[in-house]
């Protein structure tokens, strides 16, 4: 049964990397370093845009020792978001090559 089992997931990994390779591969041209450029810099953009509204909430409410409103809270969580989406992103198109989903140029 191990042996079964084995083969199975074997041959369940060769399937993912096939089809993923098969869907992804098309979407996105050969990369380059130079290519990558612009995710990570917007990563980057959208990493300082969320710390920099969380260093300015703590000079804000420092004197009073206040915790942010609500609405500071929303606005707060709206960056965080956008920074942890556009990582993961990031992170996945790093995770694609590795797997060699996605073509890299020479």
């Amino acid at each position: 049964m191990n042996a079964e089992k084995n083969r199975l997931l074997l041959s369940f990994e060769q399937l993912l990397r096939e089809t993923n390779r098969e869907i992804i591969n098309p979407e996105i041209n050969d990369l380059s370093i130079e290519d990558l450029k612009p995710v990570v810099e917007m990563v980057a953009r959208a990493r300082a845009a969320y710390l920099k509204a969380l260093y300015e909430l703590s000079v804000l409410h420092k004197k009073d020792k206040s915790l942010p409103t609500s609405e500071e809270m929303v606005s707060l969580q709206a960056l965080r978001t956008r920074f942890l989406d556009l990582a993961d992103g990031a992170k996945s198109i790093e995770v694609a090559i590795q797997r060699e989903y996605l073509d890299i140029k020479h």
